[in-house]
């Protein structure tokens, strides 16, 4: 029994210390990438492999889908253990991004399996945003194509400063060196200006496993490390624990009047109770009383993990804000530049309102400015109107309300940010913080004493934005002018903002593209609501072809004061109108840009007053809209403090 006994203690001990042993392994983490069937999901697959990270279980599996959906022959097709979707294995293609963990005697891996195809170029930046190092996979026989330069410029974008270069399937050119030097000396000239710590370049076969674990005698002259063996052993700095202190709160946790504690995880630094510690954008200061977590409170708490903190003072933050270390703190500016990855099939569109998402914090924000296009190919940068779906660009963004940040070399997790379409809530482009622009350090808002009630009062009306939208030929200026002689002869302060009219001098510069109807509507939009706090009715005619530029000018007024009316006449009716022969030229081809026949316009959703043209005379669309204002008592009533209409 005593000898039982010992040695089930032997075994425990046995146990303990190898999971004491597996806590102290370092890990690393990194992605595969490059362009399509150069081999990544194999390379994973058959790392999993040779690392004895497959139980025999699976690989009977493995064998058996070799079979069905295998592109290997009679050989066992590694890429199906990370090609898990059904689609991906149909099509013999990654399309998701694939997280694998293994670990090896020295170290810990997790790597990300990114598709290659084009269009999934934002998975890529998925995986890319927390990696320490890059696989960039190049086909021996291809060499490097455009998706590898655009998947290492990404790369260096988000922060990888370690690259292997693997150039796959050098069986297949019969292993010759002059290949690889060949591809090794193009991918140093075109990563030169990158700023990649490393580059190492290795010859590999993932199919037969030459050079990845295990070293290939088939490739004598090759006298490198394996990718395991580089793997085990690259440094890659974690400073993200002699970052300074940044923690982000996504959570103020109050179940009762004696807790308030601010949930989050520890982005970078470290922090100790006592400690102290200051709001980010407040600049408020206090000290960490408490470090709770669920399983009791902790003297201190480093970058990874998640805590709540108890404040010794009562201090306002809330979620969006940041608890920092007071002897360095981040930026906190409503303007920036930056990097960015668009993602969307509909290009990005300076001076359109977007949502901009940071690990917390939530904000309006508009491209100002985009400054230029890099190329893909030579890293050039290339003047540019817009981003189309994968291009990479380096622009200014404004947001509505100042937020906190790092730039992103400092600190990838508060450097980074994302952009969502308003109205279809997609995520359509990744940006990486450059630096902060201190344009508006020096300007302020001026204390007028006339202020908008003020004004509103001496006209006896509150101020209201009529934004009339349609096609051309709808009737909206004929409407809208009707509308407001009607106002006027009742003794109302209004004026109109017609879109022919404002083109002749505040947007002479502009056009008809895409980019220059948004810059178009964002100009009358601020003039609009500044007539508006002038006490002003506003009536505003414009097509205003797009939604999202829409819901921007409704954002820019108070709650209620923004009315937006559909002049709804069919695309025929206005064609056949046509009073001003710009249908013809359209239709022939001779006028580009021209709403409703080679440019879209979205008619609106939810329209305050929705005009059903058709077979009715503007006299009575405009006793419709009286009708609407009365039983609304608008333009009758006066404006009160904190009201719209």
């Amino acid at each position: 029994m005593r000898h039982i006994m010992t040695k089930t203690i032997e075994a425990a001990d046995s146990v303990r210390d190898y999971l004491a042993g597996q806590e102290r392994k370092s890990l690393l983490r990194f992605l595969t990438c490059g362009s399509v069937d150069d081999g990544k999901s194999t390379l994973i697959g058959r790392l999993l492999s040779d690392t004895k990270q497959i139980f025999e279980d699976q690989l009977a599996t493995l064998e058996r889908d070799s079979k069905k959906h295998g592109t290997t022959g009679e050989d066992v097709d590694f890429a199906l253990l990370v090609d898990g979707l059904e689609a991906e294995r149909e099509q013999g293609i990654t399309i998701d991004v694939a997280y694998r963990f293994f670990s090896t005697p020295k170290r810990k891996f997790i790597v990300a399996d990114t598709p290659g195809h084009e269009q999934y170029t934002r998975n890529m930046a998925t995986g890319a945003s927390t990696a320490d190092l890059a696989i960039v996979l190049v086909d021996a026989r291809q060499g490097v194509l455009a998706q590898t330069r655009r998947h290492s410029i990404i790369a260096s974008l988000l922060g990888i400063r370690h690259i292997v270069l693997a150039v796959n399937k050098i069986d297949l050119v019969d292993f010759d060196q002059a290949v690889f030097d060949r591809i090794t000396a193009n991918y140093a000239e075109f990563a030169k200006d990158l700023g990649f710590a490393s580059i190492v370049p290795i010859p590999m076969s993932a199919r037969y496993g030459d050079n990845v674990v295990r070293r290939s005698d088939r490739i004598a002259w090759y006298s490198g490390p394996t990718l395991v063996e580089h793997l085990e052993t690259v440094v890659v700095d974690d400073a993200a624990v002699e970052m300074p202190f940044r923690f982000p709160v996504q959570y103020v946790n109050r179940p009762n009047l004696d807790f308030r504690g601010f949930a989050g995880t520890v982005a970078s630094g470290s922090v100790s109770q006592g400690d102290e510690v200051v709001v980010a954008k407040s600049g408020k200061a206090s000290r960490i009383k408490r470090i709770v977590t669920q399983g009791g409170d902790l003297k201190s708490a480093v970058a990874g993990q998640a805590v709540t903190l108890v404040l010794a003072d009562e201090v306002e933050i809330s979620r969006g804000n940041m608890l920092v270390a007071p002897t360095a703190r981040p930026h906190v500016a409503d303007q920036f530049a930056a990097n960015l990855v668009w993602f969307n099939e509909q290009a990005l569109l300076p001076g359109r309102s977007y949502l901009l998402r940071t690990e917390t914090d939530q904000t309006s924000a508009t491209v100002t400015e985009l400054k230029c296009r890099i190329n893909v190919n030579n890293f050039a940068r290339e003047a540019a109107k817009s981003l189309e779906m994968n291009e990479v660009g380096i622009c200014n963004i404004s947001v509505q309300a100042p937020i906190a940040f790092d730039t992103f070399v400092e600190n990838r997790t508060t450097g980074a940010f994302i952009l969502i379409d308003r109205v279809t809530n997609a995520t359509v482009g990744a940006g990486m913080i450059v630096h902060a622009l201190r344009r508006a350090d020096n300007i302020h808002w001026q204390s007028l004493d006339v202020d908008k009630k003020e004004r509103a009062l001496a006209k006896n009306q509150r101020p209201a934005v009529f934004w009339f939208t349609g096609l051309s030929g709808s009737g909206k200026s004929t409407i809208a002018n009707l509308l407001e002689k009607k106002l006027h002869a009742s003794g109302r302060h209004t004026y109109i903002l017609d879109g022919d009219n404002v083109r002749h001098g505040l947007n002479r510069d502009l056009g008809f593209t895409d980019e220059d109807r948004v810059e178009n509507i964002r100009r009358v939009a601020e003039v609009a609501k500044l007539m508006a706090d002038a006490g002003l009715i506003v009536i505003v005619s414009f097509i205003s072809p797009f939604r999202a530029e829409r819901r921007m000018a409704r954002e820019l007024m108070p709650s209620g004061e923004f009315i937006e009316v559909f002049v709804d006449t069919p695309f025929e009716e206005c064609a056949r109108r046509d009073p001003k022969g710009l249908y013809a030229q359209a239709l022939s081809g001779k006028l580009k840009n021209f709403t409703g026949v080679d440019s879209p316009y979205e008619a609106p959703e939810n329209p305050e007053i929705h005009l059903k043209t058709l077979g009715k005379s503007p006299e009575t669309m405009v006793e419709t809209l009286d009708e609407w204002l009365r039983q609304r008592d608008i333009a009758e009533q006066q404006y009160e403090q904190g009201g719209g209409i």
